[in-house]
């Protein structure tokens, strides 16, 4: 009963009052409102006027019922607010108030962008299709202009043929103009994607790949795959459109030459991508060798004129006057390869280490003026020296010797593959050694069409250029012999049996067979041995026996033969009798 009635007396607290004491009875049910008109009545002050009360000590006191009591020993003060004080304190609840809507506002924002993201994404995704659609379309489009542009430039290399006189060898950089940067004719940013079949890629690995049957693109794409299959990609940290960009630019950068043109190229490429998987280079170099040798393979011909380093020196062109008679092809093939990399867009190096950069510069140029054929004997000799304790930490030499193998290793790939290259590298000797007759150079017997044949051509090549340096890398890498060098023993028989039945034939005859071509159905020629060496007549070998042949105009007539020899990989006929 006692504790209940206490909840209910008075509470008491003493004011100062202008030096007086007063004393301020309230209930503790009372409002802080009530409080505050009882302390201003109190303290004669106006009602319904701000006021704060203080301690004896300045500390506020909460004018509220729970509002602590004092004694009059320790007085409470009321004090009325003035309308700055009263400002300062509305102001400062506003500029909070503020803070809180803006923080508020951007909690909304940054919830509205959240629910944003998935339609951004299906916006952007969209927008990329399309434009991988039109680049296509616009890659499509410039493979139709080149087909024009090489069709003009072969009308107008013919028209140069036919003027006659002495014509510079002209390359499709200008170097007169040391301040203009080159750039390469054109620049697509990207190519048809073609997806590569697992047959195509264990294909790729192994040197009896058939280079005949790709286009350009399709090309492209297996190079693209290449440098991804070895992890150059991530090694260099190459923008995968800047490796597009840079194929391009090398592909346009190759002459449509019969032989030195960018299918040379691709074969050499994928010779030496062969040789890394067949020698498990990955084991014994490293990255960034593998990367060396592949970037030198794909530039080692660039802008090729088709005429070699001996017509340029006697001819004394601008290439040779500018490298002073020392591999000035190869000199030309660098100077080329490094002006596409120092485009922004084609330069797959660009975030490779200034200082690193250096020394794989250093390297490219070193294996592509390695493949000058004047310095075959003091290379290969040199790699003979330190083959038999060959140290993998010094790899230069071994990196020389690869990329040559591979410039020359078309007589490795089967016989329907390597047979057209001979072809093609004769019509390219034929229209040099043209040339040099027309403007009284001097004209090396290999290349002068009436004297050469495609059996004296392969011959003394295989035997003494390609079989020993194959048969010295082979010490190095035992595995290649059976996929190798053992095709090249093959194709010296086969051009040795060619050779003299050739000869045979002319001895006993006055006429020659030129060649023998395919498996089944085999295309066989006569010639008379002419200095034009026209074609006499023409016929199907079928099977086992020499169908009788139907002449070609009335003044030809047919002869009659049988096949006595099949032991190589292109059967050869020997002609028994002849009605002629």
């Amino acid at each position: 009963m006692g504790s209940g009635s206490s909840s209910y007396s008075p509470k008491t607290i003493y004011l100062d009052v202008d030096g007086k004491v007063q004393k301020v009875l309230f209930s503790r049910h009372c409002s802080p409102c009530d409080i505050k008109e009882l302390l201003c009545s109190s303290s004669n002050i106006p009602r319904n006027t701000a006021i704060m009360m203080v301690d004896p000590e300045g500390a506020l006191v909460s004018i509220d019922p729970t509002m602590p009591t004092n004694t009059p020993n320790s007085l409470y003060k009321v004090i009325p607010l003035s309308t700055g004080q009263l400002g300062a304190c509305v102001f400062n609840f506003t500029e909070k108030e503020d803070m809180f809507q803006n923080v508020l506002s951007q909690v909304a924002e940054q919830f509205s962008r959240a629910f944003r993201i998935n339609e951004l994404k299906t916006e952007v995704t969209n927008r990329l299709a399309m434009l991988e659609k039109r680049v296509e379309l616009e890659g499509l489009k410039v493979v139709e202009i080149e087909k024009c542009k090489n069709d003009l430039k072969k009308l107008r290399d013919e028209m140069t043929s036919r003027a006659g006189g002495r014509v510079n060898c002209p390359c499709k950089y200008n170097f007169s103009d040391d301040g203009k940067k080159l750039t390469p004719r054109r620049d697509v940013p990207s190519y048809p994607k073609y997806t590569l079949s697992q047959e195509t890629i264990e294909a790729l690995k192994k040197p009896t790949f058939d280079v005949w049957h790709w286009e350009h693109n399709e090309m492209l794409s297996c190079l693209e795959y290449m440098y991804h299959d070895l992890g150059l990609v991530k090694e260099f940290n190459m923008n995968p459109i800047t490796l597009k960009r840079w194929l391009l630019g090398i592909q346009e950068n190759y002459r449509s030459n019969p032989f030195h043109n960018f299918r040379h190229c691709f074969c050499v490429s994928q010779m030496m991508y062969g040789m890394i998987h067949l020698c498990n280079l990955q084991e014994k170099l490293t990255l960034t060798d593998l990367g060396i040798l592949m970037t030198a393979a794909v530039c080692h011909d660039l802008d090729h004129p088709g005429y070699n380093n001996t017509y340029q020196i006697n001819a004394r062109t601008e290439l040779a006057v500018r490298y002073n008679d020392i591999s000035p092809l190869e000199n030309h093939h660098c100077a080329v390869a490094f002006q596409i990399l120092s485009l922004p867009e084609c330069n797959i190096f660009a975030n490779v280490d200034p200082e690193a950069f250096k020394q794989i510069r250093q390297a490219i140029i070193t294996l592509i003026l390695a493949t000058d054929m004047a310095r075959h004997g003091e290379i290969l000799d040199s790699f003979k020296h330190k083959v038999d304790n060959f140290d993998f930490t010094n790899e230069e030499h071994l990196k020389m010797v690869l990329i040559k193998c591979c410039d020359i290793s078309n007589e490795v790939r089967p016989t329907e593959v390597a047979e057209p290259w001979v072809d093609c590298l004769l019509e390219e000797y034929f229209m040099q050694s043209d040339r040099e007759k027309s403007e009284g150079l001097p004209v090396a017997p290999f290349m002068d069409r009436d004297k050469v044949t495609k059996p004296t051509a392969q011959i003394g090549f295989i035997k003494f250029v390609l079989i020993p340096m194959f048969e010295t890398v082979m010490k190095l890498f035992p595995q290649i012999e059976e996929i190798m060098v053992q095709p090249l023993r093959d194709s010296r028989d086969h051009y040795e049996e060619l050779k003299q039945i050739d000869d045979a034939m002319t001895e006993s005859s006055g006429v020659r067979i030129c060649e023998t071509l395919g498996c089944c159905r085999r295309q066989l020629t006569v010639r008379r041995q002419t200095k034009n060496a026209l074609p006499m007549s023409f016929g199907w070998l079928q099977g086992n026996s020499l169908d009788k042949v139907k002449p070609q105009s009335p003044q030809q007539t047919a002869f009659t033969g049988h096949l006595i020899l099949s032991r190589q990989r292109t059967p050869v006929v020997l002609i028994r009798s002849f009605a002629i």
